[in-house]
């Protein structure tokens, strides 16, 4: 089997990545997990296996490949692993729980642990960020049986261990899972100057109107580019309702102007939504009116929420930004989101 590096090496041969100083310092850890995993397992009565490799917790700045390299590591395993979006697999998590608890079952943390263990021996999470103080206050006796149990976690943060859960609720309750993580694992700053995702959509068209097949003939194009054509379904939970984004990779989303802004979502879901992810892909915006007055209106909440978190947004329309609303209720508001999606268009615009 390859090593991590050989396989680093030969793809910056092949041109699909940039070499970079920064990546390749980050290379050793996943090579030194990768072959303690690969161990193979020493038989006899007595012979008790060897204490599983430290984790790692890779930290950086968005669209520093934070997201790349870990798509490239677990590659290499030869070992049963998972990929998962933190998000996603806190959502599974708490579902299970609630499941196990309304069947009667006390504690449901210890089976739901146990079942994870029992079926992988590493854990890679992309984008570990806490943010909902039902995930806080779980986190902690979650992983100390994940940890216990032997199993692996890789996971990549926008955010150093000791910023998790940063001014959050009863926060005092969650620093144990913080030591429990610097304990576990080795902390490892991605510390690069270059942002891939922005190379990537330098210079590059982001708004394309009509929304026709060349439109969306660009925007997969696009969306290749930054995800390599790999999806899933991430679905964002809030106050009792769902947020679906069809397709999620790497915190790239992309979803329909219908699935975003056709059902009732509000200020709280766009909210949620802006902080998931950091590339929006909204395909097949119509032209707005009193005819769908609702929509639109959603619509200007999701933009507001996305120029706050300057979330790059890729978008096909049936028109321009100010031909959008002309006429009708609501028509001389929608100038500002027009103004703000103009700006949106700047090459320099996100990944602050």
């Amino acid at each position: 089997m390859q090593s991590v590096q050989d396989i680093y090496a030969a793809r910056v041969a092949e041109g699909r990545i940039k070499e970079d100083p920064a990546q390749r310092a980050a290379l050793p850890e996943l090579e030194r997990i990768r072959v303690a995993l690969a161990e193979p397992a020493k038989k006899g009565l007595f012979r008790k296996p060897p204490p599983p490799p430290k984790g790692l917790y890779i930290w950086g700045g968005v669209g520093r490949g934070k997201s790349m390299l870990m798509d490239l590591f677990v590659e290499t395993l030869i070992v049963p692993a998972r990929r998962v979006h933190f998000h996603a697999f806190m959502q599974e998590i708490q579902a299970e729980i609630h499941r196990l608890r309304s069947g009667g079952v006390e504690d449901p943390v210890r089976p739901v642990a146990r079942a994870v263990s029992d079926s992988i021996k590493l854990l890679a999470f992309d984008e570990m960020q806490i943010t909902d103080i039902a995930d806080a206050m779980l986190v902690g006796r979650l992983f100390e049986q994940l940890f216990d149990a032997g199993c692996v976690v890789v996971t990549t943060s926008n955010r150093v261990p000791d910023d998790l859960y940063k001014d959050g609720l009863n926060r005092q309750l969650f620093l144990p899972f913080i030591a429990l993580l610097k304990d576990r694992m080795v902390v490892h700053e991605l510390a690069s100057d270059r942002d891939h995702r922005q190379d990537r959509l330098a210079g590059a068209q982001v708004y394309f109107s009509p929304a026709d097949a060349k439109a969306r003939g660009e925007i997969e194009r696009l969306w290749v580019e930054l995800t390599h054509g790999d999806h899933e379904e991430l679905v964002l939970h809030v106050k009792g309702r769902q947020v679906v984004l069809p397709r999620f990779h790497n915190g790239v989303a992309r979803a329909s102007f219908f699935d975003l802004c056709g059902r009732a979502l509000g200020p709280a879901d766009y909210l949620a939504l802006a902080e998931a992810v950091r590339v929006l892909v909204i395909e097949d915006i119509p032209r707005l009116s009193r005819q769908n007055f609702n929509e639109a209106r959603r619509f200007v909440t999701l933009i507001d929420a996305l120029y706050e978190a300057r979330v790059k947004v890729i978008a096909s329309a049936a028109a321009e930004p100010e031909m959008l609303y002309v006429e009708g209720t609501g028509a001389f508001e929608f100038e500002r989101t027009a103004s703000r999606l103009r700006e949106m268009q700047a090459a320099d615009w996100g990944f602050d």
